[in-house]
Order: structure tokens, then C-alpha cells, then sequence
């Protein structure tokens, strides 16, 4: 895995899921720093991430960025997350020299130079260690919801669409963090719903 220090690593978590925010993270790796076992944080145990996570806190400059369902749906899930990756690398304390985002596409308004690796978070510590924050924060937020919005099952699911949420669609409708512009969300807008006004 590359290993660059001073250079910014940046990656989401939550493009996928029919409810809850995109979160966003950046992170700067200190010079000959000793976090090991930072991997694409979808290759890790939900333990080993939530360790990582405490690690990477304690011991990297970053910034965590939380894109919300309205938000998302006021523009698009890709919009959404290139800017939230842009906001998270502006909002490091300092300037990276440069920064590397996982996928393929270059996030606009970057604050410095930037290349876009795919798979860069099984090949860059720093979007490793970025990957864990974001899954990590995102999946804490879900299970905030889990507790708001019961019926979900938000605490298994993480909004992603499994079975059992596309049933809890059907039967309740969305809930307030729904994204209203993901088809099963919006198939699912006609029917009554506690939520609805």
C-alpha cells in the first residue's frame, strides 16, 4: 500500500443506501506514522474498523463531512459526494500538498492538486484510513436513526436496500431521512405513511 505523508486521502461511505447521509473523510498521515493494518474499511471487521477508527482520530490531521438525504436529493448521489469529498479536504487544518480520492472521477473545487485512484482505498494508506472514518461515522449515525426510526431496521441494514427494508418501505413508507430521489424511495411516496404531513 502507498504510503505518502502529507499527502490527504479521501473517501465516502453511503452512495449506495436508500436512507441516511453520504459522510465524507480526509486525512492526513503523519510522517513514518505506525497505524497498522489499515485496509479498505469494507475488508475489515466491524471491531477492527471501530479500533482503527479511534486510532486514526488520535494520530492523523482530518476532517469528517456528513451530506444529508435533502441535500442529495436536491442535487444527485454523485454531485452530493464529490462535493462532500471537496468540503472534507478543505476543511483539514492545513493545506495538503496534494490529495488522492478513491474512484474515478476528480472532485470540483478542489482546495489542491488531486488524483482520483481506483481502489484507492486498498492501495493508499491515507484513503484507507479516510475509508474507515467515514464507514465508521456513517454507520454510528444509522444506528442513531435505527433508534428515531424503528421501523427500519436501519441498525442491520444501514439503509442500504435489503428484504427486510424494501418490506418496511412498503408497509410504512419513507421516513424523514429517506432519500426521496432513490426509485425504491420513490415508488414507495404514494403510499400512506406516519411520516407523511
Amino acid at each position: 500500500m502507498v504510503d505518502q505523508p502529507g499527502v490527504a486521502g479521501c473517501d465516502e461511505a453511503g452512495r449506495g443506501p436508500l436512507a441516511g447521509p453520504v459522510v465524507c473523510a480526509a486525512v492526513v498521515l503523519p510522517e513514518r506514522h505506525d497505524i497498522l493494518g489499515l485496509a479498505d474499511s469494507k475488508a475489515l471487521s466491524p471491531q477492527t474498523r471501530e479500533n482503527l477508527f479511534e486510532i486514526v482520530l488520535e494520530r492523523s490531521e482530518h476532517c469528517v463531512v456528513t451530506v444529508s438525504a435533502a441535500e442529495i436529493d436536491s442535487s444527485n448521489i454523485l454531485r452530493a459526494s464529490l462535493q462532500g469529498m471537496a468540503q472534507a479536504v478543505a476543511g483539514l487544518p492545513g493545506v495538503p500538498s496534494m490529495a488522492v480520492v478513491d474512484g474515478n472521477q476528480v472532485p470540483p473545487g478542489m482546495p489542491c492538486p488531486c488524483e482520483a485512484w481506483v481502489k484507492g482505498d486498498a492501495r493508499h494508506a491515507a484513503v484507507a484510513a479516510a475509508s474507515i472514518l467515514a464507514k465508521v461515522t456513517r454507520d454510528r449515525i444509522m444506528r442513531e436513526l435505527a433508534r428515531e426510526y424503528p421501523a427500519y431496521g436501519f441498525e442491520r441494514n444501514f439503509g442500504y436496500p435489503t428484504p427486510d427494508h424494501l418490506v418496511a418501505l412498503r408497509l410504512h413508507g419513507p421516513c424523514p431521512v429517506h432519500r426521496a430521489s432513490f426509485g425504491p424511495v420513490r415508488d414507495s411516496l404514494n403510499q400512506p405513511t406516519l411520516f407523511h404531513s
